[in-house]
C-alpha cells in the first residue's frame, strides 16, 4: 500500500495483524450487504441505507431511508417511534432545498443556455437538471439526517456553486439570433452566421475555460425581444451581471490584434493574451480600460452600485450613446441601485429626469444639479441631456484646517454668539431636497437680486451677459441664452429674482457613522476641536459651559465655510409663486461680501422650483 507523506511516496509492508483486520472488515461488509437485501425492521433498512450510501447509489439509499422512516412510524414501541423525530422525510428535505434554490435564482436570468447540451433552459429545466446530480442527492440525504440545520452554510454554498452562470457583455449586431432562432435547438449544431458564431464561441469558452475558473454550467445570452416583453428584464440586467460568476466582454470595435475576445476560425483570443482568471487583477488591462473610458482604474476594480459619488458616475455616462434614446437613463438604473418603471416613448429628457429625481430624493446629494447648458423640460434644475455632465464638477477653493482655525479666531470677536448659534441651528434643521411631480423642493440660503443690467453687445448675439447685484453678495456677471428683464432699485419690477446657495449638509461636518464606523472607532476616540482645553487649569469649564463653547465653535466653523465662493443658482419667480432656474452658459460662482455680516445669510428657505 502506498500513502502520500509530504508529497513523497512511502511503501509500507502489510503485517499479519493488518491482514486479519482487513479480513474481519470484509466479512462485516459482506454481512451488512446480505442483511440489506431483505430487511425486516428499521435497523435493517438503516443498514441498507448505509450500504447504498457508501456505494454512492443515492437513489437506492433514499428509498431505503424512506422505508426506515416508515418502519419507525409504524413501530409499536414508544422509544422506537421517538427515533422518527430525529429525521426529516425526503419530501421535507426537497422543500427545504427548493426554498434555497428559489432564493439563489431570484437574481438570476429566467432563461440560460446549458453549455453542456447547447439547449436553452428555463428555470424549471435548470432545477430539474440539478435534481439529477449527485450533489443534489447528497444534499437530500444530509438534510434528512440533520433536519435542525435546513438552511446551513453548506447547503447554500452547494446550491450557489451549481447555479453559477457566466454573462456575455457585447454590442448588439445586425445578425444576432432571436429567441425563436435558438428555442428547442442545439446551439452548437446551428449554421454559424455572424451573431450565432459569437454565441457559439462564447458557449464553448464558458464550457472549456469556464470550468477552470470554477464557473457553473449555465450561461446567459438574452435574445433581442420586442420592447414590451423586455421591460422587466431590463430592470434586472444589472443584477444579473452583478451576481454572475464571470462576465465575458466582447469588444467588437477593437482591432483584431488587441480585441478583448476575438472571434476567429477557432476559439476566441484573450485580450493581450492574458489568460488569468480575472482581468480586473491585470494592471495593464485596467490601465487600458482607464484610458479608453476615462474612469479611474481603481474605481473600475472596486465599483459598487449605489448613490455614492453620484456626480462622478454621471460623468462616466456622459458620452454614452444608445439606439433607443431612453436607454441612456435606463442603463444607469443598476449603477445607482434604482428600480423605476421602464416607459419607452416617454422621451430621453423625461427618462433622465426621473432618474435624477430619484437620485436627489433618495440620497439628498445635490451634486447632480451641478451642470451648465440647456435645462430639461422635466425640471429647470436638471440638464436636458446626459452629455452636460461631461465637464467635471466645478472646482471651488478649499479651506485647510489651518485656514479654518485662522478664520474662526477672527470671527470670535466679529460675530455675536447668539447670531452664530441661530444660523447654525436653522441650517441644521433644514430638510433634505425632495422631488414630487417634477417639482424640486430645494433648501437654500437666499440672496434677493436688486439689479440686473444687460451689458452691451452685438444685436445678433445669441448669448446675453448681465451684470447682477444681490444683497450680501459681491457683484457678478451671468451669461445666458434667455433675455432677462432689466431693473434696479430705482426702476423696480414685479417679478422677483433670487441668487441662491443650495444647502449642502456636508458643510456641517457631520460624520456618517454608519459609513465610517470602523475608521472612527469608539466615541471617546473622536478628536474634537475642543480637545485643546488645558485640563491643568485652575478652573476647568463645567459641562454646560463646555457644551456651549463646542456649539459656538461648530457655528463659527460653519460661518468660515459659508464665506467661501460657492456655486449659485439664478432663479426667476413664476406667476404661481414657484421659481424657475435660469440656465447659464458658465458656472455661476458667487461670494458673500462680508462673512461677519451673518444677517445677510439668515434668509433660509425651501423653494419650490419647476
Amino acid at each position: 500500500m502506498v500513502l502520500p507523506v509530504n508529497a513523497k511516496s512511502v511503501t509500507i509492508q502489510p503485517s499479519p495483524i493488518l491482514n486479519s483486520a482487513n479480513r474481519s472488515k470484509g466479512k462485516l461488509e459482506s454481512m451488512l450487504w446480505e442483511d440489506a437485501q431483505k430487511p425486516s425492521s428499521h435497523v435493517g433498512y438503516r443498514s441498507k441505507h448505509t450500504v447504498f450510501h457508501g456505494a454512492h447509489r443515492y437513489i437506492k439509499a433514499i428509498e431505503a431511508f424512506q422505508m426506515m422512516l416508515t418502519k419507525l412510524s409504524d413501530a409499536h414501541g414508544m422509544q422506537i417511534r421517538k427515533l422518527r423525530k430525529k429525521y426529516a422525510s425526503p419530501s421535507k428535505a426537497e422543500s427545504v432545498i427548493r426554498k434555497v434554490i428559489d432564493i439563489q435564482l431570484d437574481t438570476a436570468p429566467l432563461r440560460l443556455l446549458d453549455t453542456a447540451t447547447g439547449l436553452l433552459c428555463d428555470r424549471e429545466a435548470q432545477i430539474s437538471a440539478f435534481k439529477t446530480t449527485m450533489e443534489y442527492k447528497q444534499l437530500l440525504l444530509s438534510i434528512t439526517k440533520h433536519p435542525d440545520l435546513p438552511n446551513g452554510a453548506a447547503l447554500q454554498e452547494a446550491v450557489a456553486t451549481y447555479f453559477r452562470y457566466v454573462m456575455l457583455s457585447h454590442r448588439w449586431g445586425d445578425n444576432e439570433p432571436l429567441l425563436h432562432d435558438i428555442q428547442d435547438k442545439i446551439v452548437y449544431k446551428l449554421k454559424a452566421a455572424d451573431g450565432l458564431r459569437k454565441l457559439q464561441s462564447f458557449c464553448k469558452l464558458a464550457r472549456h475555460s469556464g470550468l477552470s475558473l470554477g464557473v457553473g454550467r449555465y450561461v446567459l445570452h438574452r435574445p433581442k425581444q420586442p420592447l414590451s416583453s423586455s421591460k422587466s428584464q431590463l430592470n434586472s440586467t444589472f443584477a444579473w451581471y452583478h451576481c454572475s460568476a464571470l462576465t465575458v466582454v466582447y469588444l467588437s470595435d477593437v482591432p483584431s490584434s488587441s480585441k478583448s475576445w476575438r472571434v476567429g476560425e477557432g476559439d476566441w483570443t484573450l485580450y493581450l493574451d492574458d489568460d488569468s482568471s480575472n482581468h480586473k487583477e491585470s494592471v495593464e488591462i485596467m490601465d487600458e480600460l482607464e484610458d479608453a473610458t476615462g474612469i479611474d482604474a481603481r474605481a473600475l476594480v472596486a465599483f459598487q452600485p449605489g448613490m455614492r459619488d453620484a456626480r462622478e458616475k454621471l460623468q462616466w455616462a456622459s458620452t454614452r450613446v444608445t439606439t433607443i434614446p431612453e436607454d441612456i437613463a435606463y442603463s444607469l438604473f443598476g449603477i445607482f441601485g434604482i428600480q423605476l418603471p421602464i416607459l419607452y416613448g416617454e422621451n430621453a429628457q423625461n427618462a433622465l429626469g426621473r432618474l435624477l429625481q430619484e437620485i436627489v430624493a433618495r440620497s439628498g446629494d445635490i451634486t447632480a444639479l451641478d451642470w451648465v447648458g440647456q435645462p430639461s423640460e422635466f425640471n429647470s434644475c436638471l440638464p436636458a441631456h446626459i452629455s452636460l455632465y461631461a465637464a467635471p464638477p466645478r472646482a471651488l477653493p478649499y479651506l485647510s484646517e489651518d485656514q479654518i482655525q485662522t478664520a474662526v479666531s477672527s470671527l470670535r470677536h466679529a460675530v455675536a454668539v447668539d447670531q452664530a448659534l441661530k444660523l447654525h441651528e436653522r441650517l441644521n434643521n433644514m430638510t433634505a431636497p425632495r422631488f414630487a411631480n417634477c417639482r424640486l423642493r430645494l433648501p437654500c440660503i437666499v440672496f434677493p437680486v436688486i439689479e440686473i443690467r444687460r451689458r452691451t453687445g452685438s444685436a445678433q448675439e445669441t448669448l446675453f451677459t448681465y451684470g447682477v447685484k444681490a444683497d450680501g453678495l459681491s457683484d457678478l456677471l451671468i451669461t445666458t441664452e434667455e433675455k432677462l428683464t432689466q431693473f434696479s432699485r430705482l426702476r423696480p419690477i414685479r417679478q422677483t429674482f433670487l441668487l441662491v446657495r443650495p444647502w449642502d449638509r456636508r458643510l456641517l461636518e457631520l460624520h456618517d457613522f454608519a459609513e465610517h464606523a470602523e475608521s472612527l472607532g469608539a466615541w471617546h476616540e473622536y478628536d474634537s476641536p475642543l480637545d485643546d482645553f488645558d485640563e491643568s487649569a485652575d478652573d476647568p469649564p463645567g459641562e454646560e459651559e463646555l457644551a456651549d463653547s463646542e456649539s459656538h465653535l461648530r457655528a463659527l466653523r460653519l460661518i468660515a465655510r459659508l464665506g467661501q465662493p460657492f456655486g449659485a443658482f439664478l432663479l426667476a419667480q413664476q406667476r404661481g409663486g414657484e421659481y424657475k432656474r435660469i440656465a447659464s452658459d458658465y458656472d455661476i460662482t458667487a461670494e458673500v461680501k462680508d462673512v461677519a455680516s451673518v444677517h445677510t445669510m439668515m434668509d433660509i428657505r425651501t423653494l419650490e422650483i419647476l
